[in-house]
């Protein structure tokens, strides 16, 4: 007997709707590829089930674009008729607009995250793959080039500061060696012996001043006794003298 004709209604098994609905999307799925290669169509397919999951297929346009050019065109009429921005109708276009770009845009942040992932295909899994790459290439070029201006500026700085610390050694040891000179020089005045007199100073007499006992002899004798000077006195300063 052949197969007979299968009504279409709610399977109450749990179980039985599970394997039917895997069974129909990846059928479902096929045919949505197949239509897209024989045809050369752009093709976006947008399935949940009942737990709330989420599976996709898009050509390689992707379906973010796929869905932009189905708004475009969806709301095409009503954008003729809703001339005016404060109207219902155009209230209602930007709403979806914008609904639509939201969830394209949070189904592209879970795909970088990791998540959702089962309903890519081959080549929409390696799409991601090359974005990911060159957005890490870009990450570490950058925290590269910040390493690189953080270690030039360490470099400067220490190069300063070596040439200062130089500075300070030169003018400390300038200043050690001025102050050795300073304390031998203390040392060797400390060090000489006193000035000492060689002979004792002569004593000047000046006129013939006689003590009341002096005589011709005391005068000869004081005159040995006296010591010889070398110093001659002025003519004016002996005539007073004698006077």
């Amino acid at each position: 007997m052949g197969r007979g004709r299968v009504q279409l209604k709610r399977i109450e098994n749990k179980i039985n709707r599970q394997v039917t609905f895997s069974k129909r999307r990846n059928g479902l799925l096929k045919k949505a590829h197949e239509i897209s290669v024989l045809c050369d169509a752009e093709v976006a397919l947008i399935v949940f089930s009942n737990r709330g999951k989420l599976f996709e297929y898009a050509t390689d346009s992707g379906m973010a674009r796929i869905l932009e050019r189905y708004e475009r065109y969806s709301y095409t009429e009503r954008e003729f008729t809703a001339t005016d921005p404060e109207s219902e109708g155009g209230w209602y276009l930007e709403y979806g607009k914008l609904k639509a770009r939201v969830e394209a845009l949070q189904r592209s942040h879970r795909h970088y995250m990791g998540e959702d992932l089962d309903s890519l295909s081959l080549k929409e899994l390696q799409y991601l793959e090359q974005q990911l790459d060159t957005a890490l290439k870009h990450v570490r070029s950058q925290k590269n080039q910040l390493m690189y201006d953080s270690i030039a500026e360490l470099q400067k700085k220490e190069k300063t500061l070596r040439e200062q610390n130089n500075m300070l050694e030169k003018k400390l040891q300038e200043k050690e060696k001025a102050r050795a000179q300073w304390d031998q020089q203390n040392q060797h005045q400390t060090s000489s012996p006193p000035f000492l007199l060689s002979r004792p100073l002569p004593t000047l007499n000046i006129g013939n001043s006689y003590s009341p006992a002096s005589g011709p002899g005391t005068e000869e004798e004081s005159a040995r006794s006296r010591p010889q000077s070398n110093i001659i006195l002025p003519a004016w300063l002996l005539r007073h003298g004698n006077a």
